[in-house]
């Protein structure tokens, strides 16, 4: 038993010291091995929940265009201003994944012959979309797809930030990051629907970034992504592999460039006949041949026409220069702009006008290669010259000319009091829309059917015997695939002409409804 101390004992006893820990003997260094890994792990959190100032500006501009994105793609679609081309067919084919069937997409497969079980995968190979199913969980309604992709395409700025900061500073890579997110490719993508396209821009930029970084694990999760994203992508992570192998990377770039390859070839020839789709459904090289190798055979034989076609008509070399001017010419100066090249040559050697100008989503496939490449040569120039400068300049550019094209793109449509104005059309667009019974087939006008596609199974109204008790058309507006607003109003007249019953009618909208 310890003998208890006495007052004058205790008084003479040495101070404590605050910092003083007991331990037990053989504990010696363990506290504070401990103490240090704790006091590592509270370092990184408070790094999480309050980050350096550099990165704070990086979330707020992040947050900005993901609300902005957000806003202007939910107020379209509560104006009606969204489309089954192609907003419905996505949200069928992720409907179909959350509920663990196939992605099937009845809009798309009885306007193709197909009928209601067709496989959106026969369409484009993207399986990606899968990824997206969870958030049907939550709310199951194709605005869920709109914030997504306005996430993804605000995310993309994050790699972007990155690798502009580890090669020109912070101040840069802000501008930079400023510059993507303001450019005219993004703005387009969120004005058309959804598209599988928005995951591009993250996976391309976080493919490259993380490659120059060396973590070259996230590198290859990135350029998977890509390949799950559509079947073409495989040209994309080819083109990536064969730079990594001219610089001197064989064994990951020859990894690369066979993988992408590979893909591309086993998903035209395989995996999208394998779903009940047509490899040559989106052929556009009808000019050059019927198919690949006689099309690359018509390009070889005829260098001097394929390059002529290549920039005319002249849509095509417009569309091209301004995806460039994005990020200047000093885009140019890298060697990572050789990335982007099959897809812009996909486009550009088509016949089909949709590819090649400014609208839609196409321009997604590249953008993020293109801001990567500007931030690469601005730095190789600023090396070469020895003149620091350079990178801040040439990002301040950057971010300028995206100011001033914003006003011409449709983010501009955020700042007009009139964009939030339901008018009369679209007042009685919703009350055409609320009358359809919940569960029914119902046959709607492109422009009508994302907002019933959440509580019934939506077709395209088009000039053809789909037979669906209920039709929602337009007769006022051309809508697609429609070549006139006559010929929609004689569609109806046969209809009614058919048994179909008129419930409402305003403003150019019908409803009309037959018993079975």
């Amino acid at each position: 038993m310890t003998t208890p101390c006495t007052p004058r004992e205790r008084r003479a006893s040495p101070p404590v010291p605050e910092t003083f820990t007991p331990r037990s003997p053989g504990s010696r260094g363990r506290v504070p091995r401990v103490a240090r890994v704790i006091g590592s792990r509270v370092a990184t959190l408070a790094r999480v929940i309050r980050p350096p100032v550099e990165r704070r500006v990086l979330v707020a501009l992040v947050v900005a265009a993901f609300c902005a994105y957000a806003l202007l793609s939910l107020t379209k679609h509560r104006l009606f201003q969204t489309t089954s081309i192609d907003l419905t067919i996505f949200d069928q084919a992720v409907r179909g994944y959350a509920a663990f069937q196939a992605p099937t997409s009845p809009v798309k497969g009885f306007s193709i012959g197909k009928g209601a079980a067709w496989n959106q995968l026969g369409d484009h190979f993207s399986p990606i979309l899968a990824l997206l199913a969870p958030l049907y969980w939550i709310h199951d309604a194709p605005e869920t797809l709109l914030v997504a992709q306005a996430a993804l395409l605000a995310l993309a700025a994050v790699p972007i930030w990155a690798f502009a900061r580890r090669r020109l500073g912070v101040l840069p890579a802000h501008l930079t990051a400023a510059g993507y997110l303001l450019s005219w490719p993004v703005a387009h993508v969120v004005a058309f629907d959804f598209h599988e396209a928005a995951a591009v821009p993250l996976l391309s930029a976080l493919l490259i970034e993380r490659y120059e970084a060396g973590r070259h694990t996230v590198a290859a999760s990135a350029a998977f992504g890509l390949l799950l994203v559509k079947e073409d992508m495989g040209l994309t992570v080819a083109a990536f592999g064969a730079l990594a192998v001219v610089r001197g990377d064989r064994r990951r770039g020859a990894a690369y460039l066979v993988a992408g390859l590979a893909w591309t070839v086993l998903a035209r020839a395989a995996l999208i006949p394998a779903v009940g789709g047509d490899p040559g459904a989106h052929w556009a090289y009808h000019h050059f041949g019927p198919d690949v190798p006689e099309a690359l055979v018509g390009m070889l034989t005829d260098p001097l026409g394929a390059l002529q076609y290549l920039v005319t008509p002249a849509d095509k070399l417009s569309t091209a220069v301004l995806l460039l001017w994005t990020a200047l010419p000093v885009c140019l100066c890298s060697p990572i702009i050789v990335v982007a090249v099959p897809h812009l040559l996909e486009r550009m050697l088509s016949d089909n006008p949709n590819w090649w100008g400014t609208d839609f989503h196409y321009n997604a496939f590249t953008i993020a290669i293109v801001f990567c490449a500007g931030v690469d040569g601005a730095a190789r120039l600023a090396r070469r010259y020895d003149r620091p400068g350079i990178g801040p300049a040439w990002a301040a550019c950057v971010c300028a000319v995206a100011l001033t094209l914003a006003p011409q793109h449709p983010l501009a449509r955020l700042a007009d009091p009139g964009f939030y104005r339901a008018g009369p059309d679209v007042v009685a667009a919703a009350e055409a829309v609320a009358l359809v019974p919940d569960g029914v087939m119902v046959e709607a006008a492109n422009h009508i059917g994302p907002r019933l596609t959440a509580r019934t199974t939506v077709l395209l109204w088009e000039d053809g015997k789909q037979n669906a008790p209920w039709v929602v058309a337009d007769t006022a507006r051309q809508v697609f695939p429609w070549p006139s607003a006559e010929r929609q109003r004689a569609r109806v007249a046969e209809l009614r002409a058919a048994g179909y019953r008129v419930v409402f009618e305003r403003d150019g909208y019908v409803v009309l409804h037959r018993g079975q």
